[in-house]
């Protein structure tokens, strides 16, 4: 495992953003330090990408820690969490917080009766087992149960969630779905320990996933289908992630909130 830091004399909560160097990731990471989080990136491949996250970070005056951690890998998770303790131990970066679960893969437009087994585990094993696995080590870090003084995590769904994505993405959307269920049974179980889970359901947004899907113009050329007209952007998601990490959500559990342009 990768780490890279920096330090400085602020003292700040600190949120883990997995998936941080892209898309909707990387605008939470630059919006979590202009609202005064230090911020931990994680990757999986692209160091390079996540180092620029970092240094944007680092200009908007708050502590940046790189991580590099496939969350599809249990052991890999656990890790990247120790090594999370120890540089918050260390004073590179405040106390961990909150926790923004953004890792997700989609994957070639296909129908069902044409995915096979090693694509379908892939998928669920980044965007569901991955969240279970991170939501579990930041619990023990976060929960009064365990001796915590409380937190926030929220997890990144779709709309695929609702709409299924038939003829192109319905393993993208039965992991999403998930997460949507996920969500509200977790923050249910811990709500009463200090711990508040929510989840952001993003519609069609901007970003280089629809090119690793094989449609890189996706949103651009599904934009007349959404009612408010155009696509979104990742800051605008970013927006709703960070304000349900704020303690101006402190009365909001368990809540999936649509950002989908009325989609």
């Amino acid at each position: 495992m990768m780490v890279r830091m920096a330090s400085n004399d602020n003292t700040a909560p600190l949120v883990l953003v997995t998936g941080g160097s892209r898309g909707i990731g990387a605008a939470t990471a630059r919006l979590a330090a202009e609202r005064g989080w230090d911020v931990a990136i994680n990757y999986a491949r692209d160091a390079a990408a996540a180092d620029a996250v970092a240094a944007a970070v680092r200009e908007r005056g708050r502590r940046a820690i790189v991580l590099q951690a496939d969350v599809a890998h249990d052991e890999q998770v656990r890790a990247m969490f120790e090594r999370l303790d120890r540089a918050s131990a260390e004073g590179f970066v405040g106390r961990l917080r909150g926790l923004v679960n953004s890792a997700g893969v989609v994957d070639v437009a296909r129908r069902v009766d044409e995915m096979g087994a090693e694509r379908l585990q892939r998928m669920f094993a980044v965007n569901v087992f991955g969240s279970f696995a991170c939501a579990r080590e930041a619990l023990r870090r976060f929960s009064a149960r365990h001796g915590g003084a409380g937190g926030a995590i929220v997890n990144l769904s779709s709309a695929a969630s609702r709409l299924g994505s038939p003829g192109q993405y319905v393993d993208y959307a039965a992991s999403k779905a998930a997460i949507d269920t996920f969500t509200i049974g977790l923050a249910r179980e811990v709500a009463a320990e200090g711990v508040r889970v929510n989840a952001v359901r993003p519609g069609i947004v901007e970003t280089d996933i629809h090119a690793s899907g094989g449609q890189p113009d996706r949103a651009r050329q599904l934009a007349p289908q959404i009612p408010i007209g155009r696509a979104g952007t990742a800051d605008e998601v970013a927006e709703a992630v960070l304000w349900l990490l704020s303690e101006k959500a402190s009365y909001v559990a368990g809540t999936v909130f649509n950002v989908s342009g009325g989609r």
